[in-house]
């Protein structure tokens, strides 16, 4: 089907936060007995997974601007999940770190995380898990980064 200018075409935008709305939904349910989102556990996640990543660096990894992911980091730091430390190299520059309660709290929720893993991935069908799972990875890979936005 070939869509112009006059067709209506559903927004692709709505669409995906509708249903990342949802997902989410089910993956804050599972972690909530350990006291996470997912928001935060993907955070943590990803501060373990790296070797000491800055603000900047986490943020372009995740695809989030930095002034939303210090926002996100506030909490988890004052919980003394995580820490912010200056790099000894560039003293403008935080680094993040797990602390040993976030390691042990990343490690426990693990299962609540596999639980909504596995809630979602039996609702859509194994075949399905896997052919969204690579076409979301395409679309990321097609769209690239966002360019900044001019002054």
């Amino acid at each position: 089907m070939i869509v112009g200018p006059a067709t209506a075409f559903p927004c692709i935008c709505a669409r995906l936060r509708r249903t990342t709305r949802r997902v989410s939904q089910i993956y804050d349910r599972h972690l909530e007995p350990h006291g996470l989102t997912i928001s935060q556990f993907g955070v943590m996640a990803q501060v373990r997974a790296g070797d000491a990543p800055s603000i900047g660096q986490l943020a372009d990894r995740m695809v989030m601007d930095p002034t939303t992911l210090t926002r996100a980091l506030r909490p988890l730091e004052r919980r003394g999940l995580l820490t912010l430390t200056p790099d000894p190299a560039d003293r403008r520059t935080r680094r993040l770190a797990l602390t040993e309660p976030g390691r042990a709290l990343l490690k426990s929720a693990r299962k609540g995380w596999e639980a909504a893993q596995a809630e979602v991935r039996a609702a859509l069908g194994e075949e399905a898990s896997t052919a969204l799972v690579l076409h979301l990875d395409d679309t990321l890979a097609r769209l690239g980064t966002v360019p900044a936005a001019e002054p």
